[in-house]
């Protein structure tokens, strides 16, 4: 949460001059006491800040240009109290490069049925001004959130804060740095993609450095950096007798150890919020990093296996995103299926590479043969994921334009042990079911990577989506494959018509 707490979102309300100056003083009072609400709902990850009413063509561009400017403000919540002709907001939105929440209340909740008269008309007009106010950002092909309802409904500011936290995402996306070791796993093609248009896109800066950097910086770790760490280790985990102290692969840890030392050296002095790396090209590491990068990736950092920058940046946002909530984010691969009749599922796994964040109890750190790499066995988290609502999140470069595709999922324990599997692992139903899933995101040209959630939901992606300008593609419960092929082929029309 300490990712959030420095950045602020402008509370700016619309109003005009025709009502007189006790009507102005009146809706300056309202709009600061629904801000003072929406803070203290306990929903908002930053602060709401209050801006003074703009009546003005001048006034509504200045807060716009400044919203621009401020390095705090992640974006602007807009509600037009009375009536604001929108011809006067042209200049303001055609400069405004931060997201828009647009809320469509009013002060009141209640129409005061023996009370009301012109008066009181005058004053509380969201009904329209609201309307107004929103025919010009859509006449303009602004993307924008639109939540609808009471400012005191804690539905309202939960949408809201739900919005902020993607909108702080997406603030923070805009300086997310990967550093890339090594280069994609060969042959493979979803992990490839347009650097420079994902940073046009996404704000995420992508740069590659050779393995021998980084095992430089490795080579300079000293033996009681690595005591302490491996210290710390057997204490937070189930540690496996064979890599303790005195254990015939005690040597194994404290290799695990140098590497995340360095690795996490590396990352610090270059400001980098995530990272890849490839078992094709460790020349200088004894073994592929395992545990460094699950702790790692538990500490915020982003990872894409095999050279998958686009996922490592993605999990990175992810992270922003849901910054302060229970539950984790990893990265994920659908690995193998179930396909009992009576219950399809899903098992996710990776070779080594899942956050701890989503780990059901202590995790056991254990040693085991890594048939491909030809490097030592390499050190590694092991557990079961908890129970639960989650998504699945893949980036993809289609050629012509990004796409986020979604599949909503319901995490579910294993019905058996599984002894000899040597790795995280977690088993999911599907939405709405594992055929017309697995099928859908075929179709969709899903990447076998993804970014497993339990605390974020499609709604977040969407929002983040709508933010980057970006297509977005949800698999759940509803979904139908008829109608799935049909959004692919009309989302291929609008994005070509669109320029994208």
């Amino acid at each position: 949460m300490d990712e959030l707490k420095s950045l602020e979102a402008w509370f700016v309300t619309g109003s005009q001059h025709l009502y007189g100056p006790e009507t102005l003083k009146q809706v300056a009072a309202n709009s600061q006491e629904i801000v003072r609400g929406l803070n203290t709902a306990g929903k908002s990850p930053v602060k709401i800040v209050y801006k003074p009413v703009v009546t003005t063509p001048d006034e509504i561009t200045k807060i716009c240009i400044d919203a621009n400017g401020s390095p705090a403000c992640i974006g602007l919540i807009t509600w037009m109290h009375t009536f604001s002709p929108a011809k006067m907001w042209i200049g303001g939105l055609k400069r405004l490069g931060k997201p828009i929440l647009h809320l469509h209340t009013q002060f009141n909740r209640d129409i005061p049925w023996a009370e009301i008269d012109m008066d009181f008309m005058n004053l509380n007009q969201s009904a329209h001004g609201d309307r107004e106010f929103g025919f010009m950002v859509s006449r303009m092909r602004r993307e924008r959130k639109v939540v609808v309802g009471h400012w005191k409904d804690p539905e309202v500011s939960e949408k809201i804060g739900l919005w902020l936290r993607v909108a702080a995402a997406w603030h923070e996306s805009q300086s997310i740095r990967i550093a890339r070791f090594g280069d994609n796993m060969r042959e493979v093609a979803v992990t490839e993609g347009d650097k420079v248009e994902a940073q046009m896109k996404f704000g995420w800066s992508v740069n590659g450095y050779g393995i021998g950097e980084l095992a430089a910086v490795i080579g300079k770790v000293t033996d009681a950096q690595i005591d302490r760490l491996c210290q710390q280790l057997e204490s937070e985990y189930e540690m496996q007798a064979a890599l303790r102290k005195g254990g015939a692969n005690h040597n194994s840890l404290r290799e695990s150890a140098r590497i995340e030392i360095g690795l996490r050296s590396f990352l610090e002095e270059g400001d980098f919020g995530g990272f890849t790396d490839t078992f094709e090209d460790l020349h200088g590491l004894v073994q592929l990093p395992g545990l460094p990068v699950q702790r790692l990736m538990k500490d915020g950092y982003g990872f894409g296996a095999e050279g998958d920058w686009k996922m490592a940046a993605m999990l990175r946002t992810m992270k922003i995103m849901s910054a302060g909530l229970p539950g984790g984010n990893s990265f994920m691969e659908d690995y193998t299926y179930h396909f009992d009749p009576a219950g399809m599922r899903v098992l996710g796994a990776h070779m080594l590479e899942i956050c701890s964040s989503i780990a059901d109890g202590k995790p056991k750190c254990e040693i085991h043969e890594l048939g491909i790499g030809g490097k030592a066995d390499p050190v590694r988290l092991c557990f079961n994921v908890p129970e639960g609502p989650a998504i699945n999140v893949s980036v993809l470069d289609m050629g012509n334009r990004f796409r986020i595709l979604v599949n909503e999922v319901d995490a579910v324990l294993p019905p058996q042990d599984l002894p000899k599997l040597p790795t995280a692992r977690v088993l999911w139903d599907p939405k709405p079911d594992l055929k017309t899933a697995a099928a859908a995101w075929i179709l969709a040209g899903g990447a076998h990577h993804t970014v497993y959630s339990q605390n974020l939901t499609s709604e977040h992606i969407m929002d983040y989506s709508a933010m980057a300008g970006v297509e977005f593609l949800l698999i759940d419960k509803d979904t139908n494959l008829r109608d799935f092929r049909n959004e692919i082929r009309w989302n291929e029309v609008y994005y070509h018509l669109k320029g994208f």
